[in-house]
Parts: structure tokens; sequence; C-alpha cells
């Protein structure tokens, strides 16, 4: 629980962020940002240095900013104490310049709320809401919104909506987007489905709001920029960082023809870091890349021989290896 201080911290700063957004503009997250993975050392402690090495090397590109304590995070499987202490030595070690967008989502809304304001606290500059799911019978849009609304209410810092389907089982609905994008410390949205239909949707129905919908995937960031969409928060980025600010530039500067010779092949390397063998495939590609990917914490397993060379494939047959 939080105690009094606490408390009047949060209305403090609370009063001080919404001030700035009713005044004046929202927070701009347009950019690329890659979900900054954990590692491990091989007793499945965190490795803190290995981090710092991690995102010195990640710091020569040129992200908007970094998402720490994403699902790319591992963020589940971390106590309350780690997720924060992570965030904080993320803090110290990137650019001051880079906006840092912390994964602050819990079950109940109470330890959320919770988690934001500790987020705020250890250096976050927005944090980024999952949706609840483990009651996903009962999250519908009346639900959600009650949800989102009080996290908003009390963060003293901007609110990112995310969805991501494949790991809830729950899609924030549309109708929901909508409602939540009129809050003023609402800034926007990571969708992570992959339906850019429903992208192009929330963009349009938006509009009126300055509120930003952020592809969750590099297999469908020119697509989402096609309708609307104002950058990407993508696991490949750990790995091909060049190559997805690339593909960003080249649709801010209407090269679509480039674009989608670069959005082609990226779309295999990108489903085997993701959807086909997630973060362990992640992970070893970062081994292969130079930078430290490591093992994941139990139950996550690493690759087996097989799973290890068709992931090798995907990205070899794209010329990335």
């Amino acid at each position: 629980m939080l105690g009094p201080q606490v408390w009047a911290s949060v209305r403090k700063g609370l009063s001080r962020g919404l001030s700035r957004n009713v005044k004046g503009k929202k927070v701009d997250i347009a950019g690329i940002y890659p979900p900054v993975t954990t590692p491990f050392t091989a007793t499945a402690e965190v490795d803190y240095g290995k981090l710092e090495e991690n995102l010195n090397k990640l710091s020569t590109f040129p992200f908007r900013g970094f998402l720490v304590q994403g699902s790319t995070g591992e963020f589940p499987f971390l106590t309350s104490l780690e997720r924060l202490e992570v965030v904080s030595r993320v803090r110290q070690a990137i650019p001051k310049d880079k906006l840092l967008i912390a994964g602050s989502g819990c079950e109940s809304t109470q330890a959320t709320v919770e988690m934001t304001v500790s987020m705020a606290q250890v250096g976050a500059d927005a944090v980024m809401v999952v949706t609840p799911s483990y009651y996903r019978g009962r999250m519908n849009s009346a639900a959600l919104i009650h949800h989102y609304t009080k996290v908003a209410d009390l963060s003293p810092i901007p609110v990112v909506l995310y969805s991501v389907p494949a790991n809830t089982g729950l899609d924030l609905p549309v109708d929901a987007v909508i409602t939540l994008s009129q809050h003023p410390n609402i800034v926007g949205m990571k969708d992570s489905g992959g339906d850019v239909t429903r992208i192009g949707l929330i963009v349009h129905k938006t509009s009126k709001q300055e509120f930003q919908v952020l592809a969750g995937s590099a297999g469908f960031l020119l697509a989402s920029y096609a309708v609307g969409g104002v950058g990407g928060m993508c696991s490949l980025a750990n790995v091909l960082g060049a190559q997805v600010c690339q593909l960003e530039r080249l649709c801010l500067t209407g090269q679509w023809e480039a674009a989608q010779k670069l959005q082609h092949r990226l779309i295999e390397p990108n489903s085997a870091v993701t959807r086909r063998f997630g973060i362990p495939g992640l992970k070893k590609t970062m081994d292969w890349f130079g930078l430290y990917g490591g093992p994941c914490r139990a139950p996550l397993q690493k690759l087996s021989p097989t799973e290890e060379e068709a992931l090798r494939m995907d990205f070899s047959n794209n010329g990335w290896l």
C-alpha cells in the first residue's frame, strides 16, 4: 500500500504533469524503441553489468528511446524490486535525451498504480500499461476504461496503453481506446496485435486527440506508418536496430518502394524472434550480433539445436547473417 507521504508526492507530481498536458501538447512518443531484454546470469540473477553493456551498444542507434519491462523484458518473472532496479539502472545508463518508457502493468488496478508511481520515482519518463488479463472474461470495455482511467488519474507521468493479445488473449477494444484517448494523461498506445485495419481505425477515430499509435512489431511497421502510426516498439530493433530505424526514415520521407523492399527482408527474422521462437530466440540472436542475450529465466527454456538452426536460416536467408 502507498503511504500518505507517497500519495502526497503522487498528487503533487500529477498536478504538474497534467497541467502541462492540459495547457500544452502531450508528450511526443513518436519514433523507434527497442524493448530491452533483461540479461540473466547462469544462476538466473539479473546481470546489471551486461544490461549496461547492451545499452551502451544500443545507444549508438538513432532510437527515440527505450522500452523497459515490456513483454520482451520478461517482467512477469521479475520481483517488484527487480523491475524497479532494472529501470533505475537503465535511466543511469542511457543518454538523458532518450525517452525511458517503463512497463508498470500489474493485474490489479491498485498494484498498477503503485508500480506506476514507483517507476516514475526511479526515472521513467512515461509508463506503458498492459491490459490486465487473468480474469479476461470480465475484462470488457467498462472494466478496462475504469482501470486505465484510475491509473492515468494517479500517475505522475504520461501513460501509454498496451495491447498484446498473443500474450494476454485480450485485445484492448477500439471503443475503449477511443474513450481513453481523451484522457489528458494518456498519450498513446502500443498495439502488438498486427491488425493493420484496427490500427488505422484507431488512428482515424482518435484524430481529434493528441494520441499516437506505435506498432508493437517490426513485421507490420511499414503498414502501420501507411495508416497513420508514428513509430514502433520492436523486438527486432535489439539486433537489427540500424535497419529498423532505416525503415522508419524511408517511411517518413515517402520512399515507399525502398521501404517495401526492406520491410520484406525483415518479416521472417522478425517473426522468428517474436511469435515463432519468442524471447529465447531473440536472446540467441543477440549473442550472434555482438550483444549479450544469455539465458531466460525459467520456465522459459533455451532453443533446441533444430530450433536454433531454423532461427539462423530466417536471418541468413534474408541477408542478415
